[in-house]
């Protein structure tokens, strides 16, 4: 039975590339096992996963003192920018279900971090929009944001990460 299991990798240098698998038994010392990954480091979409669990797992471990989530950032962020915003809006520009969103909403509510307020423009939709106590834990929220983002640079280098951010961005817009 493994109780530890960690995974190192590196961009590819040829179409074959081997990652070492490390595994951790109790009763054991540490076997290291080489993993041919065949041509799956050629695929945008297994990059990119991968590079989304590293970055998100950075993102968590670097927030878990105000307990945020990738996604809950993500919709403070966007009221804050857009007071007012419906669910629906909300929905739409994040690529999140509505059924996510409101479950998400319910808990930044429960927070006090956001409030939901009947639209003056449509009585049978909800206006989003920060409170006090969501706006200024948002401030520390993003300086956090930042240092996560500062170690994204420094795992790429800053010129690859400018670029990596322009090539992303067409993906952002759906």
């Amino acid at each position: 039975m493994t109780d530890r299991h960690t995974e190192t990798w590196s961009p590819p240098s040829s179409p074959r590339t081997r990652v070492a698998v490390a595994h951790r038994n109790p009763a054991t010392s540490k076997v290291t096992q080489a993993v041919d990954l065949d041509g799956l480091t050629g695929h945008l979409g297994y990059l990119i996963r991968r590079a989304q669990i590293w970055v998100f797992q950075d993102f968590i471990r670097t927030l878990a003192s105000v307990d945020i989530r990738p996604a809950q950032y993500s919709v403070l962020t966007v009221i804050n920018a857009n007071p007012g915003l419906t669910q629906m809006a909300l929905s739409k520009a994040l690529g999140i279900e509505r059924a996510r969103l409101v479950h998400l909403l319910n808990a930044l509510e429960s927070r006090k971090f956001v409030e939901r307020r009947l639209s003056k423009s449509d009585q049978r939709s909800h206006a989003l929009h920060l409170t006090a106590k969501g706006r200024s834990t948002l401030v520390a929220i993003k300086a956090l944001a930042r240092e996560h983002e500062q170690r994204l640079a420094e795992r790429v280098g800053r010129k690859n990460h400018r670029v990596l951010l322009r090539l992303l961005a067409c993906f952002a817009s759906g």
